[in-house]
């Protein structure tokens, strides 16, 4: 039997699938526009610059990025090609593949960082109080943890 929404949870579910629609369209534009990045290119360098020696195994990354392996080998490959960062195998494990951010990828991060915040200040959190940005930063980390467990649930079947 279909639990169908109700009022309240169908105006909820309708922003929340706004935000989805129009959100990262803003972002991949402005960050297109300004540094010729998709929002999905900058959030890996962002999450690589932020790692211990700007390393990380593909895994990792694709958990910090919220991305799946296939996706990010994908990016991380065009990355590559534009001397962004550079992959090697991992020295405890050669099965391991390792992302290192490049100073030119570096460059290219630190560029692009103050449009891309101010971006990010300007369509979501201007306008939100600081308990705000917490309950926002509580009920997204619910979401993608019940997306996440549902992802395990179908590999595992």
């Amino acid at each position: 039997m279909t639990r169908w929404l109700n009022d309240e949870e169908l105006q909820a579910w309708l922003k929340l699938a706004g935000v989805m629609l129009k959100l990262a369209p803003a972002l991949d534009s402005q960050l297109m526009r300004d540094s010729e990045l998709t929002h999905f290119d900058y959030l890996c360098l962002a999450m690589l610059s932020e790692a211990d020696g700007r390393t990380l195994r593909m895994s990792e990354l694709a958990s910090r990025a919220n991305s799946s392996l296939s996706r990010l080998s994908h990016v991380v490959k065009k990355l590559e090609g534009r001397g962004w960062v550079s992959r090697s195998p991992c020295v405890d494990s050669g099965r391991v593949t390792m992302v290192d951010l490049t100073d030119a990828g570096w460059d290219v991060l630190v560029k692009a960082a103050p449009g891309h915040v101010e971006t990010v200040r300007a369509l979501v959190f201007d306008e939100l109080s600081e308990p705000e940005v917490r309950q926002l930063e509580t009920i997204a980390g619910r979401i993608v943890e019940r997306i996440e467990a549902a992802d395990l649930r179908s590999v595992n079947g």
